[in-house]
């Protein structure tokens, strides 16, 4: 399989992470999408929607959006669960990334790490925060009681969740307060397999 996505992406450093874990082999096709790689007629071709990451299917197909990759890529591993209520519950907290969290998390952080200071978009950045640390409480109360997101072991739930979460100082947050998702972090950084998300 192939990935195509941006190193600095954490969207596309879910599948390289889970991928790693599985020790599935893959390709990694480097896109700048800040240099407008993503919106070049050869990339539309692979997703019309012009955003890494694109995963690559070993008969040739294509599929778009990062969680959509991390179920495909975690069938029949460890990472998704068999039972119907846990399943849900990955999916539950997959929804929550994507509408509550890197909404904010993320966004935040391309502000903050690729557009000059004098931007007006920095303007956005202390209702981001609000919004993130929103997002952060509801994590942070849910690890008090639990080890993973969903079930006794981690799952693509906690992958989808990491990979901004992680990285949120680049967009101004401080985790210092949110000792039960520090420790989730390391939770995660200590599993066989494991790697950084690198920067290029």
């Amino acid at each position: 399989m192939r990935v195509y996505g941006m190193s600095l992406s954490g969207n596309c450093y879910k599948l390289k992470l889970l991928m790693e874990l599985t020790g599935q082999a893959y390709q990694w096709e480097e896109v700048d999408i800040l240099a407008g790689e993503a919106a070049v007629p050869e990339f539309l071709a692979k997703n019309a929607n012009g955003k890494v990451p694109v995963l690559e299917l070993d008969n040739g197909e294509f599929l778009p959006e990062s969680n959509a990759g991390l179920f495909y890529l975690a069938a029949g591993s460890d990472f998704y669960p068999n039972d119907t209520l846990t399943q849900a519950r990955v999916l539950q907290w997959m929804f929550f990334e994507q509408y509550s969290h890197e909404p904010a998390i993320a966004v935040a952080r391309f502000i903050s790490k690729f557009l000059p200071e004098d931007h007006p978009r920095r303007a956005d950045l202390p209702a981001l925060h609000d919004k993130g640390y929103q997002a952060f409480k509801v994590m942070e109360q849910h690890l008090s009681a639990e080890q993973w997101f969903a079930g006794e072991q981690a799952s693509i739930a906690d992958i989808a969740l990491y990979a901004y979460s992680h990285v949120a100082t680049d967009g101004g947050f401080d985790l210092t307060n949110y000792p039960h998702i520090l420790r989730w972090f390391e939770d995660i950084q200590g599993l066989p397999g494991y790697v950084p998300m690198t920067e290029r």
